[in-house]
């Protein structure tokens, strides 16, 4: 058959599985992305279970069996996720209505019949031309790895909801292709039949099918239900949905933390949401100063008091508030800085008039980047840096922050950001106030640390904190907080009704004066964090205050197993807000990945036990691709998540490392058949050995040097960083892509009755690998999930060392 086929539905799998990792970014909320990686790599395990106990009908039909799978892959993939749509599903009544784990249990059957379609495909033409497994493996890989970078191209022209369209059609093409080999005439008259039924289904899928239904818990559903109020505005593109809405009988006032002294309120606004949630505003500007003094009565105005006329860098502007208010403090140079290039362009230019033109000043620069690798990429200096309230907000949504990498907050984040600043310039950085204190504690001690590792003995001299009824602001000064700057921050706060929360040589009895609270807990915890029992009192905490790192850069990350009784206890009582609920889930999901992959590997052992004869090796098998399952995955997914920082965008962490990782791979296995041809006379080193030893080397180098090399890379282009990062990978790929064809072979001459079953095996323990590596991650780093990858693959040449 031609192999092309094979490619086309194994790059429209992937790409099928990035478009629901975006939809579900829209409608839910962005931790689903680690349920969709389980389920389609669930789809792969059924395939094995599958083709195991029809192995002998499917082959005698081969051909039929192939289109079949292929067709209902693109028919399932449309209808599938329609279906979920119409789920009465709610991620928030997780926690007190279990139940809505059967809703969970449907979604995973209604969204794994499109992979467990394509799957089959790629399985049953292992199974029938086992003696071209390298080939087919590799056209497997490369397809798929086109298919992850292409569908990104096509979120660009394309909604994401359409792309659905697009999988449909390739599912029967990739049918009709594949009859295209076959002899006779009926065959090709039917092939083409299919590509046009295809093309016709694809075209005449009404839109409400699989128009998106977001949340009606998510910020873009809530505003929607003021009288009036619509979307004026909308964008999509592989960065987010972005929605634009006037409300007009109820108006927008989004002021976070506005002090309840402000004289006068915000003007009128548009609200902007991101993929439904991570709200912003754009505000009416007209040029008269005294119409946006309220901004001088929130947090985030504290340094503009001690700094005059600062050159300002601003790392996320946002709906431009942050502009607004360096304008208004006259800042001398104002550097806006936003990784999303939609945001700025609706305030430069769809709505230039309503904003003011406030882009349009000769002292105000925009640039479109991440912020890390804008701070890398450049060598002036400023007054003030100042990080808004802009990412803690959307992390803070529905309690699912945890589980995204956040760089921005790290501890060599901050060495970076006090590496602009000039002398005694401020680094100020603004967060959502939450009680008991987490973030902005959090914060403190990344501050705290970071300090200290550039040299600072006194931390706490260089530090200071206020915070309103609903933010909080920490200061970072180039220098020492001075009395005078001790009196400018207790003048400021006392006018605004602010709480003063730490500031060098502070009194208890300053803290919790207007906004109060059952005790100082801020500035209690901050005194704590610059004490000598600091990490007495983090291991103390409910909650999880270590700094973050950027091999740990889950800022957002609090959980703690021991404080989860006591919270779940009171959950009635209101703390249904303090259980980080997205990570519960990603337990849950990683819980039942590991049952159904249990039941997957049992349920052909009891089938396939009279064939296979007692023993006869398959504990080895399994053990084999058990270990390959779990260390691709945990490879890939911390290669993901460390290239976000080097790369600025999730986006493209996703698609480079995808692409180059699959097709590297597929290089690598398409030459494993010959490596292993060389090495048949050798007694003690086989081709998996030398593909294991290559996988091994390789990575310990990465471990050490990796790190360094990118960050000393993070001033260069775009352009060269995806040419670094494919370079980076090739070599690694390139050597993970050899021992699954190796050891399929070599199954498939010794035993080939367990050829489906170590297929099925592998899908298994990608299952969990997927969502295990993120959980790792999370408590452990990438560095020790990526030594946990070469653990097991040196397992897995150990399992397979003697003959089957």
């Amino acid at each position: 058959m031609p192999l092309i086929a094979i490619s086309l539905v194994s790059g429209a799998a992937i790409a099928y599985e990035v478009l629901l990792m975006r939809l579900y970014s829209i409608v839910q909320w962005h931790h689903f992305a680690f349920m969709i990686i389980s389920i389609a790599l669930l789809g792969y395990g059924l395939s094995g279970t599958f083709i195991s106990l029809g192995r002998s009908f499917l082959l005698r039909r081969f051909m039929a069996a192939w289109q079949v799978n292929a067709a209902l892959f693109g028919v399932t993939a449309l209808i599938g996720f329609a279906l979920v749509q119409r789920l009465p599903f709610n991620a928030l009544e997780f926690m007190w209505r279990p139940s809505q784990l059967l809703y969970v249990a449907v979604m995973y059957l209604m969204l794994v019949v499109p992979f467990f379609c394509a799957a089959n495909c790629v399985g049953l033409a292992f199974v029938r031309f086992s003696e071209g497994i390298g080939r087919i493996y590799r056209f497997d890989l490369m397809g798929a790895g086109i298919g992850a970078a292409a569908v990104i191209a096509v979120l660009f022209v394309l909604p994401p909801t359409e792309g659905l369209r697009v999988i449909l059609a390739l599912g029967f093409l990739a049918a009709a292709i594949a009859g295209v080999g076959a002899a006779g005439g009926p065959q090709r008259r039917r092939a083409l039949a299919l590509a046009a039924t295809g093309v016709a289904l694809a075209a005449l899928v009404p839109a409400a099918w699989i128009a998106p239904r977001i949340s009606e818990y998510k910020g873009l559903s809530v505003a929607l239900n003021a009288p009036d109020a619509e979307v004026i505005h909308q964008s999509t593109s592989p960065l987010g949905l972005v929605s634009v809405v006037r409300s007009p009988t109820i108006p927008f006032r989004h002021v976070p933390g506005l002090s309840l002294n402000s004289p006068v309120g915000p003007p009128q606004q548009l609200a902007v949401f991101t993929d439904g949630d991570a709200m912003t505003v754009i505000t009416r500007y007209e040029g008269d100063r005294d119409t946006i003094a309220y901004l001088d009565f929130t947090t985030e105005a504290l340094p503009y008091h001690l700094i005059e006329r600062p050159r300002v860098l601003i790392l996320g502007v946002g709906g431009g508030a942050p502009v607004l208010l360096a304008r208004y403090h006259d800042a001398a140079q104002i550097d806006a800085v936003d990784i999303e290039p939609e945001m700025i362009r609706l305030v430069r230019d769809r709505y230039a008039d309503f904003a003011g033109r406030i882009y349009e000043s000769g002292h105000v620069r925009l640039h479109v980047a991440d912020a890390r690798s804008f701070v890398a990429a450049g060598t002036a200096r400023f007054d003030l840096i100042q990080l808004p309230i802009l990412e803690s907000a959307g992390a803070s949504a529905a309690g699912v922050g945890g589980l995204r990498p956040t760089y921005a907050y790290t501890v060599e984040a901050f060495d970076d950001y006090l590496s602009r600043l000039n002398p005694d310039g401020i680094l100020a950085i603004d967060l959502l106030l939450k009680v008991p204190p987490r973030d902005t504690l959090k914060l403190f001690a990344t501050a705290v640390a970071a300090l200290e590792r550039i040299g600072i003995a006194q931390p706490g001299q260089r530090l200071a904190i206020i915070r309103s009824w609903k933010t909080t602001t920490l200061l970072v000064k180039n220098g020492e907080i001075t009395a005078g700057d001790a009196g400018v921050i207790r003048s400021f706060a006392r006018d605004r009704a602010f709480d003063v929360a730490y500031y060098p040589g502070m009194q208890r009895g300053e803290a919790n004066r207007y906004n109060l609270l059952d005790s100082p807990y801020f500035y209690d915890g901050a005194t704590a964090l610059l004490g000598p029992a600091r990490r007495g009192f983090r291991e103390r905490y409910k909650f999880d205050l270590r700094p973050a790192r950027d091999d740990r850069p889950y800022f957002f990350n609090f959980f703690r197993w021991r404080s989860l009784p006591e919270l779940m206890a009171l959950r009635a009582q209101g703390a249904m807000p303090l259980i980080d609920w997205g990570y519960l889930i990603l337990v849950a999901t990683l819980v039942q990945a590991a049952l159904l992959s249990a039941v997957l590997i049992l349920l052909p052992l009891v089938a396939l036990r009279r064939r296979a004869g007692r023993g006869r090796g398959r504990a080895r098998v399994a053990a084999y691709f058990f270990a390959l399952g779990l260390a691709f995955l945990f490879v890939e997914i911390a290669f993901i998540q460390r290239l976000v920082l080097f790369l600025g965008h999730p986006l493209y962490a996703v698609s480079v490392v995808l692409a180059a990782f699959l097709i590297f791979a597929g290089l690598g296995a398409g030459v494993s058949a010959r490596l292993a041809a060389r090495l048949a006379s050798a007694k003690r080193l086989s081709a998996i050995d030398v593909a294991v030893a290559g996988i091994v080397i390789v990575a310990l180098v990465y471990l050490a040097v990796l790190p360094s090399l990118l960050q000393w890379l993070m001033p260069a282009a775009p352009a060269v960083k995806v040419v670094v990062s494919l370079l980076v990978i090739a070599p690694l790929a390139f050597c993970m892509g050899m021992p699954f064809p190796l050891g399929l072979t070599r199954v498939a001459q010794r035993l080939p009755h367990l050829l489906p079953w170590a297929w099925g095996i592998n899908g298994c323990a990608s299952v969990i690998s997927a969502v295990l590596a993120t959980l790792l991650a999370l408590h452990l780093g990438f560095t020790a999930v990526v030594a946990l990858a070469v653990l097991l693959y040196a397992a897995a040449a150990a399992a397979l060392k003697r003959p089957l």
